[in-house]
């Protein structure tokens, strides 16, 4: 397991969340926190939210995929993306409500 970086350890004392990344517009990892999160889930994940909007219109508030491993969390932040990794959906109420706060302390 890494060592969190400021920005994500907070997320990191949410009962449930196992890994979180911030990713770059282009995919690269900045920080990361857990163990091994995987870039490529939220490359995929902003592939169909790109889709979805151009189709649908909107902006996007957050992506859920629920995968085998456990679901993930894709938050837009700016043009980056939060990357969120944890445990079962039913704790998404409380991912969520983490990763607004700490976003909102970013900003």
């Amino acid at each position: 397991m890494t060592e969190p970086l400021p920005m994500l350890a907070p997320l990191m004392d949410v009962r449930g969340v196992r890994h979180a990344a911030l990713l770059s517009a282009q995919g690269a990892m900045l920080e990361q926190a857990g163990d091994n999160p995987d870039p490529g889930i939220a490359q995929a994940g902003r592939a169909v939210a790109a889709s979805l909007i151009g189709a649908l219109g909107g902006e996007l508030q957050d992506l859920l995929i629920d995968l085998e491993g456990g679901p993930v969390l894709l938050t837009p932040y700016g043009d980056q993306t939060l990357m969120t990794a944890f445990d079962d959906v039913a704790n998404l109420g409380r991912i969520r409500f983490a990763v607004r706060k700490l976003l909102k302390s970013q900003a």
